[in-house]
């Protein structure tokens, strides 16, 4: 199976795939790392695989553009219904399966962790069938401490296993105190608002993440 992280998110929006970006550039030349998003809604006015591809200026070789692409921007168990089809783990996880051991990989759900994928399975369902540890993408703002501390909960319930948070927005050093005190995980770096944001930019910003190693071995 894969080896690297999977990025989940406390909620839809959050700032996963700038992050997804950020990590291409912190851990690029480690190995050889590959970006893969296995879920997209709203497919017609979001690509985050390209949104990846530009900012954490990825070659083609580094992304994998393979898994579920659905038209409308609604919950994947619901996209996929009324598109007639159905979101299977069993087929996303035979593209992982197919993918070379040497690569390590950052893995990017669509929204956050109980989202359903169909009528019975949750994204928490894909993480565990991937079995890679994970990454919670959190905002700064008001309202994060509760968010974050229930998808760390949630993962730990299924016997998931969360590296670390990393945040998005505007620094607040109270709320990532609190995040790390409670939710008895590191916050493994922040990503400002960056005006303008490119991949210059983004690169400069991921610098700062995981100072302490504890994404290092993921990708070793």
């Amino acid at each position: 199976m894969l080896r690297g992280v999977f990025v989940t998110g406390t909620d839809t929006g959050v700032g996963k795939t700038i992050a997804c970006a950020a990590l291409m550039h912190r851990f690029r030349g480690t190995a050889r790392i590959r970006y893969w998003k296995p879920v997209q809604t709203g497919i017609e006015a979001d690509d985050d695989t390209a949104v990846v591809r530009a900012l954490g200026r990825c070659s083609d070789l580094e992304l994998l553009d393979d898994g579920i692409r659905l038209r409308r921007p609604l919950s994947p168990h619901l996209a996929a219904r009324l598109s007639g089809s159905r979101i299977s783990i069993d087929a996303l996880a035979k593209v992982a399966a197919a993918q070379p051991a040497a690569d390590r990989w950052i893995v990017e759900g669509a929204g956050g962790l109980l989202v359903p994928l169909d009528e019975r399975e949750l994204m928490a369902d894909l993480i565990a069938r991937l079995a890679l540890p994970v990454v919670v993408v959190a905002r700064t703002r008001l309202g994060t401490i509760n968010h974050t501390l229930l998808t760390l909960e949630g993962l730990r319930a299924r016997s998931l296993h969360p590296i670390g948070v990393l945040m998005v927005g505007v620094p607040n050093a109270a709320n990532r105190l609190a995040s790390e005190t409670y939710g008895r995980v590191p916050v493994l770096g922040e990503i400002p608002v960056i005006h303008p944001l490119t991949d210059v930019s983004l690169k400069e910003a991921a610098l700062l993440i995981d100072s302490q190693g504890a994404l290092a071995e993921c990708f070793a």
